[in-house]
């Protein structure tokens, strides 16, 4: 009886039947490890709630993806540092690259023997270029990082703080309070108007956009036409309503321009940008859990609502520095987070990094153009990244619509 009691326990534990029992145990689990929640065996499965991701993951950390981030990262500082470099030393007073060195090397308190020592050159530079560059350097990278943050927060490539919104909304924060001559928080008055109204702007478009937990594509543009046709409107009763020398500030607002620029503003957005971007930088990681769609990132620990509110309060900032002393300057967030996004892929804290540079490139090219392509003329910044954008933006709609087979 004994014998006969232990045979059949002893099958599960030995010999083929045994051999034959744990693949469906363990493929059970593999193939509900995601849906599933009460097999307490689903927790060796959960690296591989990741895993439909971890693929892209894996890809990002290889050799070859850090080689090229890095060299993208490279490229981008170098082209940068040329385009300001030349910026500097072009225009209606010439300089060579060695006079401009030479004179930035005087401003920190070197003095080398062939830099220039006319007092025009240290002017020119120090007074009316470099201020203008570095503002659109701060602008540009304001504006690339909030496209990366609208892009992922709404869940696709379509999203832009000009598109949806919330650049006409800042704008026109800042038109009403010169127009109305406010003075509430003194030099920081225009700023603080801007911050409120792409603030209002983004959660209006965002709201609406939203559907069943998800952003719809279709209602989010729909959305940001209207958004932005209701501040147009608004953008013109308030050049009725201003005094000549409003109106011409307004429209500063609508056309865009880095055209005297002063280190005081430079002073003024710059820790506000800084800050934005810190914030960017450091919710990057987490959105690449929040790609998963916000049921997953929950699983995975992400809180959801707190990252949602923190990228709208974090692109409010820097869309609303930036447009506060450049005006409307769009599709910079459209063109650079989705260039960047095809050269190195999804993963958002290198996205995040290089956009930041991609974004600042673009604007000082832009700058450039804008100087010098017209003698003795400054054209508005905005029509070229316009000019550039525009049909990149076409091209992108054709192009995930062809995808995707449409736009459900």
């Amino acid at each position: 009886m004994s014998t006969e009691l232990a045979a059949p326990t002893a099958p599960p534990h030995s010999g083929p039947a045994a051999q034959a029992a744990p693949p469906p145990q363990s493929a059970a689990p593999a193939r509900s490890g995601l849906p599933t929640t009460s097999a307490t065996p689903a927790a060796p499965t959960a690296p591989a709630v990741p895993g439909t991701r971890a693929p892209r993951s894996a890809r990002a950390g290889t050799p070859r993806h850090t080689g090229r981030v890095v060299a993208l990262i490279a490229a981008l500082t170098i082209a940068l540092v040329a385009t300001v470099v030349c910026s500097l030393g072009v225009g209606q007073y010439a300089l060579s690259p060695g006079e401009v060195v030479g004179v930035l090397l005087q401003a920190v308190g070197i003095d080398p023997a062939w830099a220039p020592e006319a007092s025009p050159a240290h002017g020119v530079i120090l007074d009316i270029r470099l201020p203008r560059i570095v503002l659109g350097l701060i602008v540009g990278a304001a504006l690339a990082a909030a496209g990366v943050l609208m892009q992922a927060i709404f869940g696709n490539p379509l999203a832009d703080a000009a598109v949806v919104g919330v650049s006409s909304g800042a704008a026109l924060g800042a038109a009403t309070s010169l127009s109305l001559g406010l003075a509430t928080f003194g030099m920081w008055t225009t700023p603080v108007w801007a911050f409120i109204g792409g603030l209002v702007a983004v959660f209006t478009v965002y709201w609406i956009s939203r559907s069943g937990g998800r952003t719809e594509v279709v209602t989010l543009l729909l959305t940001g036409i209207a958004v932005n046709a209701i501040a147009g409107a608004a953008l013109g009763f308030m050049t009725f309503l201003g005094s000549s020398a409003s109106r011409e500030q307004i429209v500063f607002w609508q056309l865009g321009s880095l055209n005297g620029a002063l280190w005081q503003n430079i002073a003024l957005i710059a820790p506000l940008v800084l800050a934005g971007l810190v914030a960017a930088l450091l919710v990057a990681r987490r959105l690449d859990l929040f790609a998963l769609g916000e049921r997953t990132a929950r699983h995975l620990g992400v809180r959801v609502e707190a990252l949602r509110i923190v990228v709208i309060v974090t692109v409010a900032l820097l869309v609303c520095a930036a447009v506060a002393f450049a005006g409307i300057i769009g599709f910079v967030g459209l063109i650079i987070p989705h260039l960047m996004r095809m050269i190195i892929g999804p993963a958002h804290l290198p996205l995040m990094i290089t956009s930041i540079l991609g974004g600042a490139l673009l604007l000082a090219g832009a700058d450039l153009i804008a100087r010098t392509a017209v003698p003795m003329a400054d054209l508005p910044i905005g029509t070229i990244t316009a000019i550039v954008g525009g049909p990149f933006f076409l091209w992108l709609l054709i192009r995930t619509r062809r995808t995707s087979g449409g736009w459900g």
